[in-house]
């Protein structure tokens, strides 16, 4: 096959225009195409009118056109040969091992870890503290509407993981030469994800949508002879001669505890896990410090985004809801930055720790709710908070709780207008943008919510952003704190092997050890983890 790059036609092109320009393109009839197959699809929205661009696969005739064409276009970088993305599983066995591979949680990179040794044969075991998608989500909605928190059940803990509380997107920045991002893809489509994501440039599920996918999959690793355990938790890990051997879990539902042999772990964490991080930290588990971000989320309505990044082709259906993504390096030497845009969504409470406010942000599929929202957040390093590798969630916790005593101590948050907050004067009222936060939001000064150097930066950078999408530093805008879980705090390093670089069958992964950011890249890390679980397991 071969593959067509850059491909441009108008928004509203004929049916038969793709065709058509791929026949002119490559200089050949239609008869001599058997197939042709889009692989992405995006827009070029750089000039006043707006094009799509196509990556297209074709399937010629004969293998020999294919080969004089190849040979015809061979300076023509924008025709090449389609690359093989089929996954190869990297073993197969009949039989399961005694001691079966342990995988803790069930987020993104929990679920492809666990899929990857299900397919391969070896039975996992998945150890999740939280509930199954559809009783988490039950208990998610006590905090938005009723204040009700529940620890090991919330936004960041659960069947799912943090990211099915989330705008569900699914392209990530990593490079990906194997392909596994079309595998991740791939398996979630197979578990009813719509197949639109396959080809659009910037592809979502939505909150509602992953709930059904996360259950599929579930069904699909037991199938397989995984096995899952909800409302479970590590309360101990037993490291002996520098080898995991087993773990302590405590059941949540009857207060019990047992123990579980295992000498294969993939620690699929979360980043939120900060007891979990203590217990490895106390285990002598190596792990270090490292640089995340903290700030506010920002609503505007979303027809002014559109607007800006859209103009006249606002609204249409093929675009949907317009995102952004921004930066401004601040004159104190701070990078504020746009982090995890929702388009039509809005901003949710986050917090799994008692008295404390965290913000985050959430879309449907559809992205039809009024406001656009997104972290406006500002960049940190271990030199802002000293004190070793936990140092990290001290300084997040602080800002947390600070952020419940602002937002009134009742899991309201603290917000202010874009304008009050760029002048350096406390809210009193809303203007004409209305939060979308649950359980509400009370008017405040937010310059009390971060460090001062945080808050220079960013108000230094909100009118930047205005003169790159208009309108984004309108007075009525608003400002909810904190955000403080971009990433997590620490790195739980690992080697070559993906191993823990002083424990032997630990396998650091995902988000919470700080190997992905994002739903996409942690399926792609749970896969790279499993390989190389798979690989010690069979000897190669």
């Amino acid at each position: 096959m071969i593959r067509l790059s850059e491909l441009k036609l108008p928004l509203d092109h004929s049916e038969h225009a793709l065709s058509e320009l791929i026949h002119s393109t490559l200089k050949i009839t239609a008869e001599d195409i058997r197939s042709f197959s889009i692989y992405k699809r995006s827009y070029d929205a750089r000039k006043q009118k707006l094009l799509l661009v196509y990556i297209v696969d074709v399937e010629l005739r004969s293998a020999q056109l294919e080969a004089q064409l190849l040979s015809k276009f061979t300076t023509n970088s924008h025709i090449r040969p389609a690359p093989d993305m089929a996954y190869h599983l990297v073993a197969k066995v009949k039989d399961a091992p005694e001691i079966r591979p342990v995988v803790i949680g069930f987020g993104p990179c929990g679920i492809f870890a666990a899929m990857m040794l299900a397919q391969m044969g070896f039975k996992p075991i998945v150890i999740e503290r939280g509930k199954q998608v559809r009783e988490r989500t039950k208990d998610t909605w006590g905090l938005w509407r009723k204040r009700v928190l529940h620890t090991e059940s919330n936004v960041q803990f659960g069947e799912g993981g943090a990211g099915t509380f989330s705008d569900g997107k699914l392209w990530s920045q990593i490079k990906d030469p194997r392909f596994l991002g079309r595998k991740v893809m791939t398996e979630f489509v197979k578990a009813g994800a719509p197949e639109e994501i396959l080809l659009v440039s910037k592809p979502h599920i939505g909150t509602f949508r992953l709930v059904k996918v996360v259950e599929n999959m579930r069904e699909q690793i037991i199938a397989m002879g995984g096995e899952i355990r909800f409302q479970q938790r590590v309360s101990d890990f037993h490291i002996e001669d520098g080898h995991i051997r087993g773990l302590t879990i405590e059941n949540l539902a009857d207060g019990s505890t047992y123990e579980l042999r295992a000498d294969h772990v993939v620690l699929a964490l979360g980043h939120s896990s900060r007891d979990t991080f203590a217990i490895l930290h106390e285990r002598g588990v190596y792990m270090e410090a490292k640089p995340f971000s903290v700030g506010f989320r920002i609503e505007h309505p979303q027809g002014l985004i559109d607007r800006a990044r859209l103009g006249q082709h606002a609204g249409h259906p093929l675009l949907g809801a317009a995102d952004y993504k921004l930066v401004h390096h601040a004159a104190n030497g701070r990078s504020v930055y746009s982090f995890c845009m929702c388009p039509g969504g809005t901003v949710v409470a986050a917090t799994s720790e008692e008295n404390r406010v965290v913000t985050n942000g959430m879309s449907q599929y559809s992205r039809n709710e009024r406001n656009a929202n997104a972290g406006i957040v500002v960049g940190i390093s271990p030199a802002d908070y000293p004190g070793g590798p936990l140092a990290g969630i001290v300084f997040q916790r602080t800002l947390e709780s600070n952020a419940f005593v602002m937002g009134g101590s009742n899991y309201e948050a603290p917000g202010q207008l874009v304008g009050d907050f760029i002048a350096g004067k406390a809210s009193t009222e809303l203007g004409s943008v209305e939060p979308s936060y649950k359980p509400g939001v009370k008017m405040s000064d937010l310059a009390d919510a971060l460090p001062e150097y945080a808050i220079t930066a960013m108000r230094e950078a909100l009118p930047a952003f205005g003169k790159k999408i208009k309108g984004f530093d309108m007075h009525d805008a608003v400002l909810t704190g904190v955000e403080t879980r971009t990433s997590s705090p620490l790195r739980i390093t690992r080697g070559d092997d993906f191993q823990s670089l002083n424990v032997k069958g630990l396998y650091p992964a995902g988000e919470g050890a700080s190997y992905a950011g994002g739903i996409l890249s942690a399926g792609v890390d749970g896969i790279e983890v499993a390989e190389a679980v798979a690989r010690s397991l069979v000897g190669f």
